[in-house]
């Protein structure tokens, strides 16, 4: 359903049976960790116009792994990050999920 790079990829699944019978797949709800207890890679600053996809691409080398950096930062929306110039961002060490 999702690919092994996603968020949702090891996040279980559930099913819910309607009342006409029919099965519904659904994924079980994500907890986010914590960012303080993630270990992590760099700390990088934020340049104007920068957008977390590309920071993802330069640090990570990969745009689509922007929520790690969210994650780590304990932000749900990345265009907080974005916001800011000269921010400090927290990049962490890319881990398997549980």
């Amino acid at each position: 359903m999702f690919d092994h790079t996603s968020r949702y990829y090891r996040v279980r699944e559930g099913r819910l049976t309607l009342a006409d019978g029919r099965e519904v797949a659904y994924k079980m709800r994500r907890f986010l960790p914590r960012g303080a207890e993630m270990p992590l890679m760099a700390v990088v600053r934020s340049g104007q116009g920068d957008r977390l996809d590309l920071v993802a691409h330069r640090v990570l080398g990969d745009p689509t792994q922007f929520w790690r950096i969210c994650d780590a930062n304990d932000v749900m929306d990345p265009l907080e990050l974005e916001t800011e110039d000269g921010r400090e961002i927290k990049i962490p060490i890319p881990q398997d999920l549980p």
